[in-house]
């Protein structure tokens, strides 16, 4: 099997975890269920950066107020 095609181990685990057939609604209820986790450990390296780097309201006013692109002639 091709790398570029092989399963991850969550991909894996998944598979070992359902080999049956699902209703829509529990189908749903798992992607819902896998967002909220993803989405939370997302935030909670954000937090984590924040807190290390001594981040604040204002840095992100900062940087919502930076012009980063060169001026095009």
């Amino acid at each position: 099997m091709n790398s570029a095609h092989k399963l991850t181990n969550l991909q894996l685990e998944l598979i070992k975890l359902f080999k049956y057939e699902l209703p829509d609604n529990q189908i749903q209820e798992i992607k819902t269920l896998l967002s909220k986790y993803f989405a939370n450990k997302a935030t909670d390296e954000m937090d984590k950066l924040w807190e290390e780097n001594d981040w604040s309201d204002k840095t992100m006013e900062d940087w919502k107020n930076e012009h980063l692109r060169t001026k095009y002639d």
